[in-house]
């Protein structure tokens, strides 16, 4: 075992030749560094990067970046069966001046006095707890990776500049700088070529970090002189944190310098992609494998930003639904554009479930395809769910339950063998199923009355549910409302459908109506019925 950190593979011939061959996103992006090497062999390690700038708090897709490097990582690792060392670092740009202040922190006087500065020289606005703002941002995002079990090395580029772990590469880059420089004025406009360097000096008078021309790079000396914020032209080292790079020949030197085979990035880099890679051949490096994948965006069809604070936090999800079912959705396509909003979690949920369900039994080309191999390091575990969450969510609508022991209470008249102790996953969703009800569908409950023709209709199943025997099943059941909807003249049995759930829970869709009424129950399902058709319901 090469890689003891990571968590262990199951490991068999078959699934290694499945892995060759394997269609699943991971697999061909892992291919892509087995073709890197397949001629002159490994390195000492094969090294993976995602990176992350604590200009705000960490959003979701600062997650997803990891969770899919670390899928892409566990895809190469059964390819290679595990014989090459890899390391995945999470690196945070917190050397990065604060050009502008987040909407959703609190003490915003506080950090408008520091605008310009490195966020890890920015007071942390939340607490005295942190020593600067990125310090508190780099722990939210950590308490979060290590919430999900990730194995990763963080690094903060601070840290790395301070202690000289990239002066050799900024050496180079100042030997390097007329090739640095003619790459990157053709992309620049006019005015901004003027005053260009690659080069950002902190101002040893202010701490800001400058956007000035250089006036002497001397690579031999290793200094850099410059005119500060007043004027006074000042002579000092390139190293030991002096100075750092521009963001994009940063990218290129991070990836010289720690020996990166393999990052993605949104697709807001792609413009810049091959500069990245063009400046880092002139550092004397290779350039990584990449995946640019789409961004995220918010209800209104908007970028999710950290700095807006628009979309869902990691915290949100996290209320409303399992780890799982967030990482099925950084899996699911990431090379097209989705909306990160909360009405997506039940669908998440549900599917995570089914696929969970069907990698039990799977021969191993399916298995590797299959979403949960991925989400858990190819070990997905055994779990059975006996009720979806979208059947929760519309119980919980029913009855009206604000506690799980009323929606247990259900559960165990529908699968008494079912119990919070032998299915702590169900239990849990229970609780989801509860939060997600009170915050977003309660206050979007509609009810409306029903026409003559869904009143008949209405009245006539409920005769027919009150009728049938107490242990029909969920088919017989279903088969049962078919016919009501049939007999009284429902041309497009959908109509009949939605017209169920528009008078009896309040919304435009629901469950399946007969595994509804076998979780709920036939008696209380007529009881709901008839206080619908009431003279004085609405």
């Amino acid at each position: 075992m090469t890689n003891p950190a990571f968590p262990p593979l199951e490991i068999t011939p078959e699934l290694v030749e499945a892995a060759k061959v394997s269609k699943a996103w991971p697999f061909e992006e892992a291919r892509k560094i087995v073709k890197r090497y397949q001629r002159d062999g490994y390195p000492e390690e094969v090294v993976f990067e995602t990176g992350y700038g604590p200009s705000g708090l960490p959003h979701i897709g600062t997650f997803g970046e990891v969770a899919r490097t670390t899928m892409v990582v566990n895809a190469f690792r059964l390819i290679t069966e595990d014989k090459v060392k890899v390391r995945l670092i999470s690196f945070s740009d917190d050397m990065d001046g604060m050009r502008k202040i987040p909407d959703n922190v609190p003490n915003q006087d506080l950090l408008r006095e520091h605008l310009g500065k490195p966020l890890s020289a920015v007071p942390d606005p939340f607490s005295n707890e942190f020593d600067s703002f990125a310090a508190h941002n780099n722990a939210k995002l950590r308490s979060f990776l290590d919430q999900f079990g990730f194995t990763y090395e963080f690094i903060s580029s601070t840290d790395y500049y301070k202690l000289g772990a990239f002066d050799d590469v900024l050496i180079h880059c100042a030997e390097k700088y007329d090739d640095i420089m003619g790459a990157m004025l053709p992309t620049l406009g006019e005015e901004r070529r003027a005053t260009y360097s690659p080069f950002l000096p902190i101002s040893p008078k202010s701490g800001v970090v400058l956007y000035v021309p250089m006036k002497n790079v001397d690579a031999k000396a290793g200094t850099i002189t410059f005119d500060d914020e007043n004027g006074e032209e000042i002579t000092m080292p390139l190293t030991g944190g002096n100075v750092k790079l521009q963001w994009k020949p940063d990218f290129s030197m991070r990836w010289v310098a720690l020996g990166v085979d393999y990052e993605m990035y949104g697709k807001d880099h792609q413009n810049n992609s091959n500069l990245y890679d063009k400046m880092c051949r002139i550092l004397g490096g290779r350039a990584p494998e990449h995946l640019i994948y789409e961004l995220f965006l918010d209800e209104k069809g908007e970028k999710i930003s950290k700095t807006k604070g628009n979309g869902i936090t990691m915290d949100d999800w996290l209320r409303y639904a399992s780890p799982e079912s967030l990482s099925l959705f950084m899996y699911t396509k990431p090379k097209t554009a989705k909306r990160l909003y909360f009405d997506i979690i039940p669908k998440q949920v549900d599917e995570y479930f089914q696929h969970l369900a069907a990698v039990q039994d799977a021969d191993p080309k399916a298995r590797l395809n299959n979403p949960t191999w991925h989400i858990h390091a190819g070990n997905p575990p055994n779990i059975s769910m006996p009720v979806s969450f979208s059947m929760l969510l519309n119980l919980v609508s029913a009855s009206n339950a604000s506690d799980k022991e009323t929606l247990w209470g259900f559960i165990s008249q529908y699968d008494s063998e079912v119990t919070p102790q032998n299915n702590p996953k169900l239990d849990e969703l229970v609780g989801y199923a509860i939060s997600y009800y009170e915050d977003f569908v309660k206050p979007n409950k509609n009810y409306r009355k029903p026409t003559d023709q869904e009143h008949a209709a209405m009245q006539d199943l409920s005769k027919r549910l009150a009728a049938m025997a107490d242990d029909a099943d969920a088919e017989t059941l279903q088969t049962e409302v078919y016919s009501v909807g049939k007999d009284h003249g429902f041309e497009n049995l959908r109509e009949w459908f939605q017209a169920l759930y528009q008078v009896l829970l309040g919304q435009d869709q629901g469950p399946r109506f007969g595994s509804f009424v076998a979780l709920y129950g036939k008696q209380q399902t007529v009881q709901m019925i008839d206080r619908a058709l009431e003279p004085s319901s609405s």
